[in-house]
């Protein structure tokens, strides 16, 4: 069965060699290629069509990775890609991944397009939890990550629950802690907020220069044993080979920068590294399969390469790269800077307009309300030429009745001669009417004056009429001056949209950066303040019985004040000699 199953292994490959093409997919962290590739290509050109693809010219920290058995190889750049151990089956698949970190990334990471692979590789990693990642680190990670997507937070926009989809924290630091997914993103956007006025390749360096200082950034682990037998993990990153016991790959116990090491080879499994002392032992270990041995060989080689390709003048290439990122990057500063006055301009364009139509608004309630008094004075006045009309009415009548009366005491001052009794009576009868008509006379007098009184009102609610009337004029008149327009010291003109390279520029683009070179180390400290600052905050919520080992190692060499960088100076400044020994003896 099995010489039947090689035949036709054998038969698919002389059918794919005798055919002028295959199939292969490229699958990058962003979205997946498909390219007809000939049988003769080598690795490398199927590679550097990757990479013209995507244009990109770093190219010394990427690969071609690919799946076999149960593990991983990197294809080779120098042999033919179908005589290689890949995937039998069409297309080929291969992940186009950075295959080495480098020692600092916002020095050694040109290109933008090399820096957001290397953001969505190291973000990837970090979510995966590929590389352990401490909770608060993991907030501010989240942060830059959110600004890198979304650009500034805007309030009116990025409304509670937009996060809601987004996967920004690994599931290990959400179960550590009894917070929601509300809380989780309000202490995000809390962060998010504080990081305005940063590009969306400012925010990826940002979250690397951060992630770079992780314990288990860039570092490829392998089994190994040494020669006691005993299991350990090797550890293979930019700054050289590290030794970890099993359980914990956070802390070294012992490490090998580059520039000690003098050769790297192996044979079947076993590994031998030769210290630039001559006089030292050599490093020898023990790998339990012949690829994985292939693997760590690669990774040896690459990462010394470039180690020592960093402390060399940088080459032509290098040199054109980096001049033209500086220029690149002063175009995005002084076009970043136009963008900024002109939303600074149109902002004070839009609080000016704001201003105009609150003031209009005003104006019109001012005119509203004149209206509403004009039309009370119409109505006083009305009401007052009434009562007027009625109270002169009254006083007629009352002057008529007094007139009646008038003649009635006339005709009884002639009738009363007739008799004496009726003479007596009489005399009574005008008594009353005399008083009768002094009580009507002096009503109607009173009921003259009040006449009178009620006309001078009427004239005055008039007056009134008259000077709100007056008052209205004036209000529509300003309401018409002053109708909202832009101000002419806000209007844009094409003239001020262009701008020019100037010396003034680039001298000023220098004195910035001389500047951000003075800052960075308050930077730092305000990065550490921030992270405790979140820490501290989140303290409280932490459930302790969920913390994994890693969790435990890290807040030990966090109470010990140890770092990735401190404790790899530490081992370092021990003898080559001692390490060895300490290695064998483990």
């Amino acid at each position: 069965m099995a010489s039947v199953l090689a035949g036709k292994m054998g038969l698919n490959s002389l059918l794919r060699k005798q055919s002028r093409n295959f199939n292969v997919r490229i699958c990058t962290m962003e979205s997946d290629m498909e390219f007809s590739c000939e049988v003769k290509w080598k690795g490398k050109d199927l590679f550097d069509l990757v990479c013209r693809t995507l244009g990109l010219r770093e190219t010394w920290f990427f690969g071609l990775r690919y799946n076999i058995k149960d593990t991983v190889a990197w294809l080779k750049m120098d042999k033919k890609v179908l005589d290689q151990e890949v995937p039998k089956e069409e297309p080929i698949t291969f992940n186009f991944l950075a295959k080495f970190y480098p020692e600092n990334a916002e020095e050694e990471l040109v290109q933008d397009i090399t820096q957001h692979l290397f953001f969505l590789q190291v973000k990837k990693k970090i979510l995966e939890e590929e590389v352990h990642c401490p909770p608060e680190a993991s907030v501010l990670l989240a942060s830059y990550a959110v600004h890198a997507k979304y650009g500034d937070y805007d309030s009116s926009v990025h409304k509670p629950g937009f996060l809601a989809q987004e996967e920004l924290l690994p599931k290990r630091v959400i179960n550590l802690y009894q917070m929601t997914a509300e809380m989780w993103e309000e202490r995000i956007t809390a962060c998010y907020a504080e990081h305005r006025g940063r590009t969306r390749d400012e925010a990826e360096m940002e979250y690397l220069k951060i992630a770079q200082d992780l314990d288990m950034y860039g570092v490829n682990y392998f089994l190994i044993r040494n020669k006691k037998g005993t299991d350990l993990l090797l550890g293979v990153d930019a700054l050289g080979l590290h030794i970890y016991e099993p359980d914990n790959r956070l802390t070294p116990k012992c490490s090998f920068p580059w520039n000690e090491i003098r050769n790297i080879s192996y044979s079947d499994k076993e590994f031998t590294i030769k210290p630039l002392d001559k006089k030292t032992n050599v490093f020898k270990f023990n790998s339990s399969r012949l690829r994985v041995n292939k693997l760590i060989l690669q990774l040896c080689i690459g990462n010394h390469d470039l180690f020592m390709r960093r402390r060399w003048v940088d080459s032509l290439e290098v040199q054109q790269m980096k001049a033209q990122a500086r220029e690149e990057r002063a175009r995005k500063q002084v076009e970043r800077q136009r963008l900024q006055r002109e939303k600074q301009l149109r902002e004070e364009a839009e609080r000016a307009r704001d201003e105009l139509e609150r003031r209009l608004i005003q104006l019109q309630d001012e005119a509203h309300m004149a209206n509403e008094a004009l039309l009370r004075s119409e109505q006083t006045a009305d009401l007052l030429a009434e009562k007027a009309q009625i109270a002169e009415e009254e006083a007629k009548l009352l002057a008529q009745k007094a007139a009646e009366a008038e003649t009635e005491m006339q005709r009884i001052k002639v009738t009363a001669i007739r008799s004496q009794e009726e003479r007596r009576l009489m005399e009574q009868k005008m008594l009353e009417a005399e008083i009768l008509a002094l009580k009507m006379a002096e009503e109607s007098e009173r009921r003259a004056k009040e006449a009178e009184q009620l006309k001078q009102d009427l004239q005055e609610a008039k007056e009134s009429e008259r000077r709100a009337k007056n008052k209205l004029l004036e209000i529509t008149s300003r309401t018409v001056h002053t109708s909202p327009r832009l101000p002419p010291d806000l209007s844009l003109s094409r003239e001020n949209l262009s701008f020019d390279f100037k010396d003034t520029d680039m001298k000023r683009l220098s004195m910035e950066i001389e500047k951000e070179k003075v800052e960075y180390m308050e930077k730092s400290k305000h990065l550490q303040e921030q992270l405790n600052e979140l820490k501290t905050e989140i303290e409280s919520l932490k459930l302790k019985e969920r913390e994994t080992p890693l969790d435990i190692i890290h807040n030990q060499n966090t109470e010990q004040g140890t770092s990735k960088q401190s404790n790899f100076k530490k081992l370092t400044l021990q003898s080559t000699k001692s390490r060895v020994a300490f290695f064998e003896e483990l």
